[in-house]
């Protein structure tokens, strides 16, 4: 049994709305056997992974597992349960995975959940099932597994690559108000928002933290000399360079003072309460070891403590007490430090609540200076600490007093975090009680230090009292609440139009001055101007414009490809457009059927907002339908139907009920509610429809207009929009017209039988006589499709020049050119079919074929080769109206 490939899903996909890796299994040897051929297997699994005992399978229960390997199951699916157990040991919160058929025999998919912020490209996933794939073969005989090491392993690298505790807790408040949240590879920055309201936060430092006040934050002299010169209390101090310098500090200042780096952080190298030269110089040394500089103050007697200030609000506090142990009578220090590094809430760094307790030079020698060693024996109840400062980075505790602080303090630290510009600051006090009006004794109070991008587990996770929810502090700072970070998404996916759609959708949003982002198959547009060319109609595409700061609104075609890759590249769209459902792409991606394209396409209509908008083809049985899966109702969308005329089924029965849709009354496009019925503009006045004879352009202007006022588009405004929309500026290469040697050619992508019944009819509902053909179609659909999609050509025209596109798509030369033959022929024994060598060719042909006046169709694989050629042979566009 081994692991073949994996590919990850990002975003919402057609198994769950959470990312998931699909990971394809071949059980070699194993093919064909079952758990209960391998007499003692789940015992021995249990006993290796107790947990696997709690699992529920599709029992729906716990135990459903042992269930299942009882009565014999395939080993593909004991490796998807191995796999979750293990991650779930190492600290992944997932629950969720599936295993299915792959097609092939004893090749498996094991769609398994993956934690939501966890690094894309992470070599985690592939670690843990290779270990669930030698853990489930070592146990089939008699033998016996060993992990721990390599599990202790995937822990630790675990726990290196999730977010620290400050940025989880972030983009937990954040999902939490519903705001869009996206890590940036492996960092912990946050992306929150989308378009125009997306910010950015690294842990709690946000997009509207002043790089001056960091800057200030950071040096602990400048910050002294803000604050003093602002009238703020804080301890005299001195810079110094030398151990001579630090030792006449020393003296200048008086006993007791603090040593510390001028910009150390976490308490690191910080010596307290020192009182003899000696103490200085060394406490110097130490303290200056990187920089060559440090700071000598006055020490503050008192209380230490922590409070947050998030804009001008004091939102949490802290008293910190250093790192200790409680002596029981029997155990040494050091025995005691490794009892409390046992607590699950400490671990390296601050990936957990608490740090551990370290025992090393700085920790010795504090124990000395009490008479102590790690060896020591301290008496039951005594408590002994390894530090003197109080710092959660150096293994110290925090209890909370929020609800304590006297109001003078508030005023004081809010003072502080706006001397120092920060937006959100963490204060560092020494004074007497928190709760205690200020004291007019100078040196009573001090302001320690203060921090820009402070931690927040202290006040998220307390030692003692009560946990502060400060990240959703900080998140109401950025979004106020009743805001909700996004902008109106509007998802178009379908078989035929989509493009066309999404371009009709973008500009109807434009006309009332939205900046709108749009993807498309031939690139990614943001007001209008093409910012990066490629096949834009997947996920990747899609982030690029909810992540661009200009966009109010984004119209995102959705391709099957990028869904069955990679997953939507977007959560919760406010509208869904499906445009219509029928055979492409068939043999592509373990697609073998139209209804596993409606699989695929449904999810687009499961993954909007509660209440938002679905947009359906009336006409289209499979596409209609759509309103009625459990997921789609689940959602409880506003559905508006369309189609060509007002007596399709699903219309009449759900304006019956009350409902909205879009059809064509009285020569005009028409939107209808219930009885009410309200014309937009005559169907003869849409751009590009050829005066309303264009049937499927008339489709496409009706599902844009419903796209648009399900945003709040007014009516006039959708009408001002479709006049416009010109083809050859807005929409190239799909329907477009040229006129070449008195022949008006028409080009057009159409690739499946569908689309090419359709401009099929076009031509002859224009033109009214007989065309030509020049086709080539794409080589990787299956024999079947492309064949299927020849028949239709050959429906339509009875003179048809076949060429094959530069890109063969894995196809062998001439094979592409014999299919659409075959096609051909099939369906008209007497068709004139004309080989082509290549596009130049084609045109050569069908101009040669073709009489003055009779249209000729041009399908393309790639557009801007034709639009190359036909400029060179000086076609005019856009000819006069037919």
């Amino acid at each position: 049994m081994h692991l073949e490939h994996l590919r990850r899903l990002n975003g919402p996909n057609v198994y769950i709305a959470r990312p998931v890796v699909i990971a394809r299994l071949d059980l070699g040897e194993l093919t064909g056997r079952e758990t209960t051929d391998f007499p003692g297997f789940a015992d021995r699994l249990v006993s290796a992974l107790p947990g696997l005992a709690e699992h529920h399978c599709s029992a729906g229960r716990p135990g459903g597992l042992l269930a299942a390997m009882a009565r014999g199951t395939y080993f593909g699916h004991v490796t998807e349960h191995v796999t979750l157990e293990l991650s779930a040991m190492i600290g992944r919160d997932v629950c969720f995975g599936r295993t299915v058929y792959a097609g092939t025999p004893g090749h498996y998919d094991l769609i398994l959940e993956r934690p939501v912020d966890e690094p894309a490209e992470t070599p985690l996933v592939g670690d843990l099932l290779a270990l669930a794939i030698r853990t489930v073969t070592g146990l089939l005989t008699d033998g016996e597994v060993a992990f721990g090491a390599e599990l202790a392993a995937l822990a630790a690298t675990h726990e290196r690559t999730s977010l620290g505790v400050s940025t989880a807790a972030l983009a937990a408040a954040a999902r939490r108000r519903g705001i869009p949240v996206r890590r940036v590879d492996d960092l912990n920055l946050l992306q929150l928002g989308y378009g125009r309201h997306r910010r950015t936060v690294w842990a709690a430092m946000t997009d509207r933290t002043s790089a001056i006040g960091v800057e200030a934050a950071g040096d602990k002299m400048l910050t002294k000399r803000l604050l003093e010169g602002a009238g703020l209390p804080v301890p005299e101090g001195v810079v110094v360079t030398t151990a001579e310098e630090a030792v006449a500090a020393f003296e200048e200042i008086g006993a007791p003072v603090v040593v510390k780096p001028l910009a150390g952080h976490q308490g690191e190298n910080v010596w307290i309460e020192l009182t003899d030269p000696a103490e200085v110089a060394a406490a110097f040394r130490a303290a200056s070891a990187e920089g060559g500089e440090a700071l000598v103050e006055a020490y503050v007697p008192g209380r230490d403590h922590r409070v947050l200030v998030v804009g001008d609000r004091v939102v949490a506090a802290a008293e910190l007490s250093p790192a200790r142990v409680t002596g029981d009578g029997r155990s040494t220090i050091a025995d005691l430090v490794a009892a409390a590094n046992t607590d699950p809430a400490r671990g390296d760094g601050h990936d957990r609540p608490l740090t551990r307790l370290t025992l090393g030079d700085t920790e010795r020698a504090h124990l000395a200076r009490q008479g102590l060693a790690p060896d020591s024996v301290p008496n039951p109840g005594q408590v002994v600490t390894l530090r003197r400062n109080a710092n959660l980075s150096t293994g110290g505790t925090s209890k909370d007093v929020t609800d304590r602080v006297h109001p003078d303090v508030v005023r004081l630290c809010r003072r502080v975090a706006s001397t120092v510009g920060l937006d959100i600051c963490g204060i560092d006090l020494r004074l007497p009680d928190i709760a205690a009006p200020l004291a007019a004794d100078a040196g009573a109070t001090g302001v320690i230090e203060v921090n820009a991008s402070p931690g927040l587990r202290m006040h998220l996770a307390p030692y003692e009292g009560r946990p502060r929810d400060v990240a959703a502090e900080i998140i109401d700072r950025l979004y106020p609440p009743g805001t909700s970070g996004r902008v109106p998404i509007v998802a178009v996916t379908g078989t035929n139009g989509k493009t066309t759609t999404v371009r009709m959708i973008a500009h109807l949003l434009a006309q009332d001055g939205r900046r709108v982002g749009m993807t498309t198959t031939d690139g990614v547009y943001v007001g209008g101007e093409l910012v990066y060319r490629a096949d834009a109609s997947g996920p990747l595409s899609a982030a690029m414009v909810l992540a661009d700061r200009t966009v109010d609104a984004a119209v995102l075609e959705t391709a099957r490809g990028g869904i069955v890759r990679r997953g939507l590249g977007y959560d919760r769209a406010d509208v869904a457009v499906l445009t219509n459902i029928t055979d492409d792409h068939l043999g592509v991606d373990d697609i073998d059927t139209v209804d596993d394209l409606v699989e695929i396409k449904a999810l687009v209509a499961e993954e909007i907002r509660r209440g938002g908008h679905l947009v359906l083809n009336a006409d289209d049985p499979r596409t209609a339908a759509l309103a009625d899966r459990p997921r789609v109702r689940d959602r409880d969308p506003v559905v508006r139907y369309f189609a060509l005329a007002a007596d399709a089924p699903p219309v009449e029965r759900h304006l019956r009920a009350g409902g909205i849709a879009y059809f064509v009354e009285d020569g005009a496009l028409t939107e209808a509610h219930g009885d009410a019925r309200s014309p937009i503009l005559p169907a003869a006045d849409v751009a590009g429809s050829f005066g309303g004879l264009a049937r499927h352009v008339i489709g496409n202007a009706l599902a844009a207009a419903a796209a648009a006022r399900a945003l709040g588009m007014p009516a006039d405004l959708v009408a001002r929009g479709l006049r416009t929309f010109d083809p050859y500026d807005l929409n190239p290469g799909r329907g477009c017209t040229f006129r070449l040697e008195d022949r008006p050619i028409v080009v057009d992508y159409a690739h499946n039988p569908a689309a090419v019944a359709a401009v099929g009819e076009l031509t002859r509902r224009v033109w009214r006589r007989d065309g030509v053909a020049a086709v080539t179609l794409p080589g990787d659909r299956c024999d079947e499709l492309v064949i299927d999609t020849a028949r239709a050509v050959a429906r339509s025209f009875g003179r048809v020049v076949v060429y094959e596109d530069e890109d063969l798509r894995g196809r062998r030369p001439g094979e592409m050119a014999g299919l659409i033959t075959r096609g051909l022929v099939d369906a008209r024994p007497g068709v004139h079919v004309h080989p082509a060598g290549d596009l130049k060719d084609a045109v050569g042909i069908a101009l040669g074929v073709s009489a003055p006046g009779e249209p000729i169709l041009l399908l393309y694989e790639k557009l801007q080769p034709v639009m190359d050629l036909l400029d060179a042979l000086g076609a005019i566009s856009p000819p006069d109206a037919p």
